[in-house]
């Protein structure tokens, strides 16, 4: 292999330095059919994504905040997916009236503020998010198609809305996670 353009001197990209080879790879290459198995797949596929940026790291590694001031850090955006999944699949789509995860006492990024290098907290974070995915997955499942609406206020939003939501809301944390991974231990891809 050939160094790449720009990397650190002795650096080499390839697969050595990312989390599974291909063939190991728990993700799709796409390839659903109908509207319903493209949304829930890509949005199967993104989580999987969050799981492998964080795989393998201690509570210390997963609460290290990426640079000052910046409060973010691979704990904080499992805690604050947790908190996504909840509101938009418990309270909007379902209309289940739940207190809110990490965000009591008025601390509106206690998600991220809460990530402290504790394994009792880190377990906590996986258990938490771990629920409300399976939440969100049976909802999916039993809803009768993707055009059923949830309460905003008084504003209506598609099931279809959500997941899209949803895809675009991890890819855009699993951009932050690449970061973040890769100023850990050099981890980086996928």
């Amino acid at each position: 292999m050939s160094e790449s353009i720009g990397a650190e001197p002795g650096r080499r990209f390839g697969w050595s330095n990312m989390f599974v080879s291909p063939e190991e790879d728990p993700r799709t290459d796409g390839g659903f059919a109908g509207e319903r198995a493209v949304l829930v797949g890509y949005l199967r596929d993104q989580r999987l994504t969050l799981e492998l940026k964080c795989s393998g790291l201690d509570p210390t590694a997963l609460a290290r905040r990426s640079v000052e001031p910046s409060n973010l850090s691979l704990l904080g955006l499992v805690r604050h997916m947790a908190g996504v999944e909840q509101k938009w699949f418990r309270q909007v789509m379902a209309g289940q009236d739940v207190r809110v995860h990490y965000r009591s006492g008025g601390d509106r990024d206690g998600d991220f503020n809460g990530a402290v290098p504790d394994p009792d907290v880190v377990a906590e974070a996986w258990a938490t998010w771990r629920a409300e995915v399976a939440f969100a997955e049976r909802f999916v499942a039993e809803a009768s198609d993707v055009g059923v609406t949830g309460a905003m206020g008084q504003e209506s939003i598609q099931l279809r809305e959500v997941l899209v939501h949803m895809i675009e809301e991890y890819a855009r944390h699993n951009g932050h996670a690449d970061f973040l991974r890769e100023r850990i231990d050099g981890r980086i891809g996928q």
